[in-house]
C-alpha cells in the first residue's frame, strides 16, 4: 500500500442521493490512508478535493476553518477576477498538515505522525480522488445557483479546480 490514499464513497447531496441541482457541495464519506493510520469521516469531499488540490503548489496548516474533510461548506465566496474561491464552513471536520518538502509533501496528522510522500505519488493520488469526484458533478444534472452570489462562488470554485488541476 501506498504511504498516501484517499477515497470517497457514498456520494450525496445534503438532502439525499438524489440529485439535487440547487445543491453545489457534494458530500460522502472519505478514507485517507496515511502512513499506518486511517482516517475516516463524512464530509464535503467537493471542498475536500479542492483543498487537496491546492495542497499540490501550497503549505495546509491545521487549525484553521478548513480542515482537509470539511463537514459542511455553508457558501462560496469568488475573489474579483473568480479565479479562486473561499469555502465557509463550520471547525468540524478531519484535517492535517501539508508541507512543500524536497521531493514531495510531508503529512503530519493530527496525532503528530509524519509521513513524507513523494510528489509524484502524491500528485497521482490527489488527481485521481479530484478526478472521482469531477466525474460523479458530470454525471448529474446542471447546478442551479439561486442568485448571483451563488452563481459567482460556483464558477469560481470550478476556475480554480480547473486551474490547479489541469495548470
Amino acid at each position: 500500500m501506498s504511504v498516501f490514499q484517499i477515497d470517497v464513497a457514498d456520494f450525496t447531496w445534503i438532502k439525499g442521493p438524489e440529485d439535487d441541482p440547487k445543491d453545489l457541495c457534494l458530500h460522502g464519506k472519505v478514507t485517507a490512508h496515511i502512513g499506518d493510520e486511517v482516517l475516516e469521516d463524512q464530509g464535503t469531499v467537493s471542498a475536500s478535493a479542492l483543498y487537496l488540490l491546492r495542497s499540490l503548489t501550497e503549505d495546509h496548516q491545521t487549525g484553521q476553518e478548513n480542515q482537509m474533510i470539511p463537514c459542511c461548506g455553508h457558501f462560496m465566496v469568488a475573489n474579483e477576477d473568480l479565479s479562486a474561491v473561499w469555502i465557509s464552513g463550520c471547525p468540524n471536520g478531519t484535517d492535517w498538515k501539508v508541507e512543500q518538502v524536497s521531493g514531495g509533501v510531508k503529512i503530519t496528522t493530527e496525532s503528530g505522525k509524519e509521513t513524507f510522500v513523494p510528489m509524484d505519488a502524491y500528485r497521482a493520488e490527489v488527481f485521481r480522488f479530484a478526478d472521482k469526484v469531477e466525474s460523479y458533478y458530470a454525471a448529474c444534472g446542471p447546478k442551479e445557483p439561486y442568485d448571483d452570489f451563488q452563481q459567482k462562488g460556483y464558477t469560481a470554485f470550478w476556475n480554480e479546480w480547473h486551474r490547479r488541476r489541469n495548470g
